[in-house]
């Protein structure tokens, strides 16, 4: 099996259907179908600050229910689990961070349910056999442990494995690592600053650009930010070294920009589609070692 493996959506459905349409993929019977011997593989992301929310989940569910497609959570329909049940605070920053998807759903009506009781049943890491598909960062022991806690890769989130992973720390920081990648909390004194002035004591890291020494070379920031980055050592525990084994594919990151390869082991297919930049995929044809050319990018800055 071959994968076109796409990325954040976030409610932009007319992207999604040009993208399934450049791929070659087909609508019949009211559901895409892959071209032959290929599959979809979503890394997450398909809710949350688009304008059709119901339409993207719908295209999504019948091409899993087809056998068509497989899905990752991503922090999004994780953080939409945990706002339901409650685990996640029901404040106005987090209620307006959901609310697309639940101007469209209804809060606490029946669809709401049964979207996040479908969210429930997809994991958050695939290995496929030549690729990993995550939607932040892969981490053998932190998938293995949220594996073990709902019981296997597709066990059902549960109310109490979701309690679990958000009361249990060791848990949680598995969970994190999965659906939102490394974040360093940083020295003492030393901001990130972004855009509107606003200090956050840790940073998000590429830890996949296994050459860097400062934190500049690393620091994942809007467009805009870089300047702002304070100019530091990173400490050797976020140095991991060169990836081997199989390609990593991720989303995630709102990169911009000419839509590019971040090495041959790591693809990130987060473009900002759910701002002004394109929705990605990569098509995965069996090679041990990422290409340019497989990148294909749809409603934004075409790959080059």
């Amino acid at each position: 099996m071959h994968y076109d493996v796409i990325g954040d959506v976030h409610g932009h459905a007319a992207k999604l259907e040009a993208l399934l349409a450049h791929l070659d993929y087909d609508m019949r019977d009211g559901t895409w179908h892959s071209p032959a011997g290929r599959q979809a593989v979503f890394v997450g992301d398909l809710i949350d600050r688009g304008p059709e929310q119901l339409k993207v989940l719908n295209i999504v569910r019948r091409m899993v229910d087809a056998g068509q497609a497989r899905l990752v959570l991503g922090n999004h329909e994780y953080n939409a689990i945990g706002f339901y049940l409650g685990l996640r605070p029901r404040n106005d920053k987090n209620r307006g961070q959901h609310a697309a998807f639940l101007a469209e759903v209804g809060e606490d009506s029946a669809l709401h349910r049964e979207w996040v009781d479908w969210f429930r049943q997809h994991p958050m890491a695939l290995d496929l056999d030549g690729i990993r598909v995550v939607h932040a960062w892969w981490d053998d022991a932190a998938r293995d442990a949220v594996n073990r806690a709902r019981g296997g890769e597709c066990g059902v989130l549960s109310d109490d494995v979701m309690r679990r992973l958000y009361e249990d720390a060791a848990l949680e920081k598995a969970r994190k690592l999965l659906t939102c990648g490394v974040e360093w909390d940083l020295p003492d004194g030393v901001w990130m600053v972004d855009k509107e002035g606003h200090k956050h004591p840790e940073a998000r890291l590429a830890v996949w650009r296994h050459d860097a020494e400062r934190l500049p070379e690393v620091a994942l920031v809007p467009r805009g930010s870089r300047h702002l980055i304070p100019d530091i050592e990173i400490p050797a525990e976020h140095r991991l070294g060169p990836v081997t084994g199989a390609p990593i594919l991720i989303g995630h990151h709102w990169f911009d920009g000419p839509v590019k390869l971040e090495s041959p082991k790591v693809a990130c297919v987060d473009w900002s589609a759910a701002k002004d930049g394109p929705l990605v995929a990569y098509r995965w044809q069996g090679e041990a070692e990422l290409r340019h050319v497989n990148l294909v990018a749809v409603g934004g800055e075409a790959p080059r």
